[in-house]
């Protein structure tokens, strides 16, 4: 009977021999990739820590010590330990359990993660509150990588934490990768603890954290050893371990980009069965990427920006290119916000790459540091709308809501390749503004979409097609799906469908055709309905006296679970048969 078979909470786990823990670590391995290879999901980093995992558990009281995993996509190990091993066939499935810890699924996930950089902060937070309620002795800790800590956020929790009496124990796990190279000084820094060549003076010491390490984080019995020690330390401690991401998969080990989330793979060989993509449309993002090189070679002035995303936003091209002129900054989306301000005020044409949710870690910088100053920075919101598998922390369908409010900023959503090539050539032209281009994660429609580039005026739409009772009005790539099932219909001449593609500033002339034409207005955007796109019609509407019957198709005032982006457009009624339903629905009502 193999070890695993017998555990199903870590209690099952402490009563094993210590020097059993090895089988169970090799167990654990191969059952991650054999589950990960079919299901799809975060590989390389619950590879990297499965002796982490298992120490962690085995020494700790869980869940009465509190763990925390920052970022949470290398946290696959540790649900299997507590609970969920049975389950974890349905690991970012509809109905399933989440990629990332939820504190709905478990009493193990103490706290919430899907962006990087919180744990610190969470676990001193959970640490001040043991003290308060009487219990200075929980144990807490924190498992950051080499790239999240490097994060302002880890570093405000680091300095606060190295002030207090807290009970907390921040485990670095330094695998010298985030999903692409980590970065920066820091990142040499620890490159150099490593070689034992840094200075004398260490930076965890300074901030009055108790030090411990480096140590080789796949060695099991080392790895008991320390933490069994760090236990009886009180105050703020930090034991740096170092650990090969896509550990027991070779090819993981030696592609570790690509390993991060490779899809479905062999689970013997780690060969990747990813079907040939020639003869499909091209991903948005490389849409992009490939056009910003285009675009830098003949305008001097255009730089990139990205925080820690090169290989998942195609910035990676610019950086191959020209790499004098790309830059990868970690995960720090404030600051890359804030330098693409600083470059913009003295004529760099900066385009800053971002997903769509990860720009809500920046949301002061965008108002203050850029729209404030009317500085002509290029959004590039990589990963907006439904994304998929990832969930509710990745979904980047508060952006129009968000960014909407903003004076000074213009937003853009294109419907196919092309509207994107020319949005960024029009961009680098010169704005007087800022302006936020929102694209989908995945592919778009168009085979041939390295055409000659023509200038996009802002705030002017486009008429897919004339109609006599009902205007869809559309927003970005969903008005591909728009307009396929206009065409349909057997009653398609009264609808009218209209690409608006700026939902600021809008397109006010059309607006009022729109408006003075048709009986009903029906919005779709693949954003949230309060405050998004339709809304800002609804608006317009009211303020121009517009008495027409608006309908809203949107995500409703709740948070997305994970699920294939087709399943989820079925729950929030923006797939195909949801569409063509209302539309039918509102021609038989007129």
């Amino acid at each position: 009977m193999k070890l695993l078979d017998k555990i199903q909470f870590p209690k099952d786990l402490r009563q094993l021999k210590k020097d059993e823990l090895p089988q169970v670590a090799n167990e654990l391995r191969k059952f991650i990739i054999d589950i990960v290879s079919v299901k799809e999901g975060h590989l390389g980093a619950s590879l990297g820590v499965v002796e982490l995992t298992i120490a962690l558990h085995y020494i700790f009281n869980t869940p009465k010590d509190k763990l925390v995993w920052d970022v949470g996509h290398q946290a696959y190990g540790h649900k299997i330990l507590t609970g969920r091993k049975d389950i974890f066939t349905t690991n970012r499935q509809l109905g399933g359990i989440s990629g990332f810890p939820n504190r709905k699924e478990s009493e193990y996930d103490d706290f919430g993660t899907g962006h990087s950089s919180t744990a610190i902060s969470a676990v001193l937070g959970m640490a001040i509150a043991s003290k308060l309620k009487g219990n200075p002795h929980r144990n807490h800790i924190a498992v950051v990588g080499d790239a999240s800590i490097a994060s302002g956020m880890a570093f405000e929790g680091l300095n606060h934490a190295g002030v207090t009496d807290a009970n907390i124990l921040v485990v670095l796990n330094d695998n010298a990768i985030g999903i692409d190279p980590s970065v920066g000084a820091l990142k040499k820094y620890l490159t150099n603890v490593k070689k034992g060549t840094a200075k004398d003076e260490n930076i965890f010491e300074c901030l009055n954290f108790d030090y411990s390490g480096p140590i080789d984080g796949h060695d099991l019995p080392l790895l008991l050893q320390e933490l069994e020690r760090l236990k009886s330390v009180s105050g703020p401690k930090l034991l740096h371990i170092i650990t090969t991401k896509g550990k027991g998969l070779q090819k993981a080990e030696e592609n570790q980009v690509v390993y991060h989330a490779p899809g479905r793979f062999d689970r013997l060989t780690g060969e990747l069965q990813k079907k040939p993509d020639s003869e499909l449309p091209p991903k948005y993002q490389d849409v992009f990427g490939h056009t910003l090189v285009e675009l830098a070679r003949k305008n001097k002035n255009i730089v990139g920006i990205t925080p820690a995303m090169p290989t998942g936003s195609s910035l990676k091209f610019l950086m191959d290119g020209i790499p004098d002129r790309a830059f990868d900054v970690g995960i720090a989306e404030q600051h890359a916000v804030t330098l693409a301000a600083g470059m913009a005020t003295q004529g760099l044409i900066p385009f800053c790459n971002v997903y769509s949710t990860f720009l809500q870690r920046a949301y002061d910088q965008i108002i203050h540091d850029v729209a404030l100053q009317k500085l002509p920075v290029i959004f590039c919101l990589d990963r907006a709308g439904l994304v998929g598998q990832d969930g509710a922390t990745h979904h980047g369908v508060f952006d129009i809501a968000y960014l909407r409010c903003i004076p000074n900023l213009i937003i853009f959503a294109p419907m196919n390749e092309c509207e994107l090539r020319n949005i960024m050539y029009s961009a680098q032209l010169g704005l007087d503004r800022p302006i936020a281009i929102r694209y989908p994660r995945g592919r778009g429609v168009t085979m041939d979409w390295r055409t000659s580039f023509q200038k996009i005026e802002i705030g002017v739409s486009v008429e897919v097609k004339k109609g006599t009772k009902i205007a869809v009005l559309s927003i970005g790539h969903i008005g591909n799906l728009v307009k396929k099932i206009i065409a349909e219909l057997p009653d398609s001449e009264k609808i009218g469908h209209y690409n608006m593609r700026f939902i600021k500033p809008m397109d006010t002339k059309q607006l009022h055709h729109i408006f003075t034409h048709y009986s009903r207005v029906i919005t779709i955007e693949d954003g949230c309905k309060i405050g998004g796109f339709g809304s800002s019609i609804a608006d317009f509407a009211n303020e121009n006296d517009y008495s027409t019957k608006i309908d809203i198709l949107g995500i409703d005032d709740r948070f997305i679970e994970h699920g294939t982006i087709d399943q989820l457009q079925g729950i929030v009624g923006l797939d195909g048969a949801s569409i063509k339903r209302h539309i039918n629905e509102t021609l038989n009502e007129l």
